[in-house]
């Protein structure tokens, strides 16, 4: 069931942006009900995510109806284009490594004033993420490059590591080359390359997540499902208690996905929990 238009909903709008690495990022920006720039969300998807996935053109157009622009968009690592439903760069996906997905959204948040100057305040930025989308956006705002543009924080079900793989599969995965990954939702087996595995060992300072986390001066909402099958609730506490600037949202009953399915098939009351303490935390911290 598609997302039902908010009140004042104005038609969404794609773009494309090129990194310096010679990716490109495709994406959607949804504006805002009110007229001129305004301040902007920008969304970041998770591992197997996409612009497109369940609630996230739901949440975006919940946070247009508010009065921010959305902008949410492809990592290069997703392997899918707009309206893809599959992963059609195999090779892409496979190559997809945290640091890039990190480079990927800095590279966003400088230049949002590009996209469109007339819908988007790119000095007043705030981030969302979900999942592995959750922790790129916590390094992206501890990140000092990102100065005072971030305004505020919301994750959902952030990875507090990105080194999750016990050491066995790791071995498995250095001598096979990668690390097969079945996409339950369409059947596809996707290919890990062991470049994930290299940037996490070799890159583990700058993508210490809780390390991060307490560089965060904007203000943090982080949302975890108290039964979270994937990302388990501790990880979000420990984000909220290292993080100084953090408050935690741990909601009973909840799982990875706070009960949405793709395609979305509507609001669950776990989801409207999250969605509501989420247009609430930018409307105080952001509008």
């Amino acid at each position: 069931m598609p997302a039902p238009a908010q009140p004042g909903a104005r038609a969404p709008r794609p773009f494309s942006l090129e990194t310096p690495a010679g990716a490109t990022l495709h994406g959607t920006i949804d504006p805002a009900a009110k007229p001129g720039p305004r301040p902007t969300v920008v969304v970041c998807h998770g591992f197997k995510g996409f612009q497109e996935w369940a609630f996230l053109p739901y949440l975006a157009e919940l946070l247009a109806a508010r009065g921010f622009t959305a902008v949410r968009f492809n990592l290069s690592g997703s392997g899918m284009l707009p309206g893809d439903e599959l992963v059609t760069d195999l090779d892409a996906f496979r190559r997809a490594t945290p640091s890039r997905d990190l480079e990927e959204l800095l590279w966003l948040v400088e230049n949002l004033g590009r996209l469109d100057p007339e819908l988007i305040d790119g000095g007043r930025v705030g981030l969302f993420g979900h999942s592995r989308g959750g922790a790129t956006s916590a390094l992206a705002a501890a990140d000092g490059n990102a100065g005072d543009r971030i305004r505020a924080v919301v994750t959902w079900a952030a990875v507090s590591t990105f080194d999750r793989a016990a050491p066995a599969e790791k071995e498995a995965w250095r001598e096979r080359g990668v690390l097969p990954v079945l996409n339950t939702r369409t059947g596809q087996e996707l290919p890990v390359g062991v470049e994930l595995l290299d940037d996490v060992e070799n890159s583990a300072e700058r993508l210490d997540v809780e390390a991060a986390a307490s560089r965060i001066t904007a203000p943090w909402l982080i949302v975890h499902g108290a039964e979270d099958e994937t990302v388990p609730a501790d990880e979000g506490r420990r984000l909220a208690t290292a993080g100084s600037s953090a408050e935690l949202l741990e909601i009973p009953a909840a799982g990875h996905s706070f009960g949405a399915v793709h395609p979305f098939a509507g609001p669950t009351p776990e989801l409207i929990t999250a969605l509501n303490a989420t247009q609430t935390w930018f409307r105080r911290h952001l509008g």
